[in-house]
């Protein structure tokens, strides 16, 4: 429960002055949850194994999965406050603990976007990218940013046929690990350390470009302080003082004169999340993750034990 209870005190430093309040209808998601952990440790082998492990997630999995699909009206409030705060559930014998942590998916520029530079549509999504690489560059003194977009785009399209409508050729970075063999082989090729020195999962995400252009959007009140410096050419330092992630991104650009673009920039509860469940397992910590779309749970990927 030490570990619990370091991962709930560390998270809630990152909100200044936040009060977590639950209201009834979370407390009562909470309660639901804790009636599946009730259930979930009575099925528990006493035997460990990494695949007996891996099917008691399986087990834990479709439970929580099968509540998430029936508080469809609650969301917004359960993940505006797992978005703040991790979960922890514990036994009260101490035989089992478990911690819900979860963060927004669209909190970033899409790096697939690149593959799409010939699409009408797409303009202002791909003009958006180039903005964010273009203060990387100078902010971190990158040697040469052709030849690393050139390198990403490469990845993007498996032929020399590219930039096509149909856009069969394209292999989307779905990971920041995919992403970081990018930067590793331009780190080599270039001998540029610069590179490494980049928080990159602070400036992009790597999610599937949806078909529906309306859907390509940023989670606008989730994203980081580097990245609203980079966009919108603020002094990060201000930022730092007055921007805090689940803020108002729209009012705190009002106080600068800046119109938030409401095609590319979502302010509303945007219900595309991604969850990580750490749970004990006779004196062993386990994790599986999962992905919260649409009102549709899926995803999800075991990582054994931690």
């Amino acid at each position: 429960m030490d570990k619990v209870t370091q991962d709930i005190n560390k998270g809630g430093k990152h909100k200044k002055g936040f009060a977590l309040l639950l209201t009834l209808s979370i407390l009562a998601i909470v309660i639901a949850l804790s009636a599946v952990l009730v259930q979930y440790i009575s099925t528990v082998n006493k035997t460990t194994t990494s695949t007996k492990a891996l099917i008691q997630s399986d087990i834990l999995y479709n439970d929580i999965q099968k509540i998430l699909q029936t508080i469809q009206s609650k969301k917004e409030d359960l993940y505006k406050t797992l978005y703040a705060i991790p979960l922890p559930f514990t036994m009260q014998d101490g035989r089992f603990s478990i911690l819900l942590k979860c963060k927004p998916l669209a909190n970033g520029v899409n790096i697939n976007w690149l593959a799409y530079e010939n699409k009408n549509s797409m303009q202002n999504h791909i003009s958006l990218v180039y903005k964010v690489f273009e203060s990387i560059v100078q902010k971190y003194e990158i040697q040469n940013a052709d030849r690393l977009i050139e390198l990403i785009t490469s990845y993007l399209y498996q032929s020399q046929n590219t930039y096509d409508e149909t856009h069969t050729n394209i292999k989307e970075i779905l990971s920041q690990d995919e992403f970081e063999d990018i930067i590793f082989n331009y780190m080599i090729e270039e001998d540029d350390n610069s590179v490494i020195n980049v928080p990159w999962n602070k400036y992009f995400v790597f999610n599937h470009v949806n078909p529906n252009i309306k859907d390509n959007i940023i989670d606008a009140n989730y994203i980081s302080t580097e990245l609203i410096s980079a966009i919108f050419d603020i002094d990060i330092e201000s930022l730092n003082e007055e921007w805090s992630e689940g803020d108002d991104l729209k009012q705190l650009l009002s106080n600068y004169g800046i119109t938030l673009n409401d095609k590319i920039y979502r302010t509303k509860f945007y219900p595309h999340s991604r969850c990580e469940v750490y749970y004990d397992y006779l004196n062993e910590r386990f994790r599986f993750d999962f992905d919260d779309i649409e009102n549709e749970v899926k995803n999800f990927e075991f990582y054994g034990s931690q």
